[in-house]
């Protein structure tokens, strides 16, 4: 009899086993990027809480990830009202740090920055810049670039974050990745003069990085306030525009997956009507 459960366990795990490692699901999701709020600015805040409106009027929403220059300057104020507008998303939100959302001698350090994220969520589910979740068989990592200590406008990805993307990309080399950071790897049409002061430092290891592993889908960033999407080896690089510049716009995401394919990606520049 004891034979027989054990056999029956067996059997069940097995199954639980093939269904986990089933294809993927559809997946919709929305990108948000260099919102640039600021208290002092009321204009700024009737973007972002009217993207949350929209956004919130879409159908199947999965989630949204703020892609950085969530906040025009890195001051706790700032930050508390972008998180009261954005916890009105009926989703959960992930966010990723630009630029502008940190420096450590001004009191809003990256520790303290996810501290009051989850000040208003306590489900928030990080704690440091660098993480990941899943989702419909999906793996998404945020990836930080951004610098505490001296800010500027140069993405710096450390040797610690490139190891830790290593590790996660081994670990999950059998699944669909999609990488969130505000830094491109993969600079966008028509940027070239900004590449003096917006370029990322060192870009060069992180795209030998991700040229070794092949489980990559996507790579979605911001920073550079343009609309941009092309492919290279394989990778998706999609870059957004500003939320509050204009057209004021967010993107929507659409993964299709189909049996025997790879999965599809398909992406929407959404604008909305700025309301009182």
């Amino acid at each position: 009899m004891k034979k027989f459960i054990l056999f029956i366990i067996c059997v069940l795990s097995f199954f639980i086993f093939v269904n986990s490692a089933a294809m993927a699901e559809n997946i919709r999701f929305v990108q948000i990027s260099d919102s640039h709020l600021t208290v002092g600015s009321e204009y700024s805040k009737k973007v972002l809480k009217s993207a949350v409106d929209d956004i919130n009027k879409q159908d199947d929403i999965s989630f949204v990830v703020f892609t950085g220059d969530n906040i025009n300057n890195p001051k706790e104020e700032n930050l508390r009202t972008f998180v009261s507008i954005a916890s009105k998303l009926h989703v959960p939100y992930y966010v990723a740090l630009g630029n502008h959302d940190v420096y450590k001698s001004n009191g809003l350090s990256k520790i303290r920055y996810y501290e009051i994220l989850r000040e208003r969520n306590i489900l928030y589910p990080q704690r440091k810049p660098n993480y990941k979740f899943k989702k419909n068989g999906f793996v998404f990592l945020i990836v930080d670039g951004a610098k505490e200590v001296i800010p500027g406008a140069v993405g710096y990805y450390r040797e610690d974050t490139l190891a830790w993307l290593e590790k996660e990309l081994t670990k999950y080399a059998k699944n669909d990745v999609i990488i969130f950071q505000h830094f491109p790897i993969e600079y966008p049409e028509g940027v070239e003069t900004r590449l003096r002061t917006h370029k990322t430092y060192k870009v060069e290891e992180y795209q030998t990085l991700l040229s070794k592993h092949h489980n990559v889908l996507a790579v979605i960033s911001g920073h550079f306030h343009v609309n941009s999407e092309n492919m290279k080896d394989g990778v998706y690089h999609i870059s957004s525009p500003s939320l509050i510049g204009l057209p004021n716009s967010y993107k929507i995401i659409d993964i299709v997956t189909t049996k025997e394919f790879s999965p599809i990606i398909y992406t929407q520049l959404r604008e909305f009507e700025v309301k009182d």
